[in-house]
């Protein structure tokens, strides 16, 4: 399996020693910690995994979904937060985090075209969204948390991604799920033409690009929500801002919008972005969270595993060279809506 590089900005070397930066992170039962001996949480641990396959680490990828499976609820959700051993710390059930293994797991088979995966987490893969779509409201939005009526406007846009990569999974399996897509496709209208249905977060760049990146928003729209915010996220030279009234790049936040830029057709821009985090890389091809503008202080003093995942996915579907690379503009899954 190829893996994939930016020219002028990182070799396939400098992709394979991050990549190894996460692995080196992986607990022997799979899990996926932000750091050593740290913290782990469902979402996070799948975007990492991500990464380790686009690495040809293929076993390490397995093993951190087998985590997952194991580790299931019978409610189909999993907590939003886990000790380093696998003990919970914090029970809470969020909807996006159940949703993401479908993303993980149709990306996996991009990766490898493996059906008797698919099939051995298709239990859990729909366990997962059987339990999202129940949280979902009449109107489309979908419940933050089981038993918290909020809606979040990131987490909604990562959940209608996955049930678009749930649908293409239960064809490939044999198991249509027309729910899902109708879910999908209500959710979408929600993120297009409701946003009053979501909290107010505006502040955080997250919910300024992730309606595009989850595929409910694109084409000109997307490009427009884009450029509407662009000055208020980008810092010429340094990434995005997490929050918008806060002197702090994060290199996550960054690469997430560059994919989001890909999914629109702004590669160059997408590009720029990869490029302009790299003040974030450790030697050892990890990376740090963010920087302080201010005083170019990086904090929090971290080099989270997710930020490294999210600096793999973006050069990959930057290269382009791969079915996996399609995964965030939404190849090879249903169609979306028209725009």
């Amino acid at each position: 399996m190829s893996v994939p590089d930016l020219p002028g900005v990182l070799s396939a070397d400098d992709i394979r020693a991050t990549v190894a930066s996460i692995a080196a992170v992986q607990e022997p039962d799979g899990l996926i910690p932000w750091e050593p001996g740290q913290q782990a949480d469902p979402w996070d641990h799948v975007e990492a995994a991500m990464a380790l396959d686009v690495g040809g680490e293929t076993a390490r990828a397995v093993a951190a979904y087998d985590w997952l499976r194991r580790n299931q609820r019978t409610d189909g959700s999993w907590a939003s937060r886990y000790q380093h051993d696998g003990a919970v710390a914090d029970s809470t059930a969020e909807t996006n985090h159940a949703a993401y293994l479908a993303v993980g797991c149709w990306h996996h088979w991009l990766c490898t075209g493996d059906d008797g995966f698919l099939e051995r987490m298709w239990p859990a893969i729909r366990a997962g969204l059987d339990f999202v779509t129940g949280c979902q409201a009449p109107d489309g939005e979908v419940w933050w948390a089981f038993g918290d009526q909020v809606a979040l406007l990131t987490g909604s846009s990562s959940v209608h991604q996955a049930l678009r990569c749930g649908v293409a999974i239960a064809d490939r399996v044999g198991e249509p799920q027309p729910d899902w897509e109708l879910a999908a496709d209500l959710l979408g209208t929600a993120i297009r033409e409701r946003p009053g249905a979501f909290a107010d977060k505006g502040r955080y760049s997250m919910d300024w690009y992730y309606p595009v990146l989850g595929g409910a928003i694109r084409g000109p729209a997307g490009r427009q929500r884009i450029q509407d915010r662009w000055d208020e996220f980008v810092v010429p030279g340094r990434g995005a801002r997490c929050v918008a009234d806060r002197p702090w790049v994060t290199g996550a936040e960054t690469c997430e919008l560059a994919l989001a830029l890909d999914t629109v057709g702004e590669r160059s821009a997408a590009e720029q972005m990869v490029a302009a985090m790299q003040h974030l890389r450790a030697e050892d091809g990890s990376y740090w969270t963010g920087l302080v503008l201010d005083d170019g202080v990086r904090w929090p003093v971290e080099r989270t595993t997710w930020t490294a995942a999210a600096v793999v996915l973006a050069v990959d579907a930057l290269h382009a060279a791969h079915p996996r690379s399609g995964v965030f503009r939404g190849e090879a899954v249903p169609a979306e809506q028209p725009q």
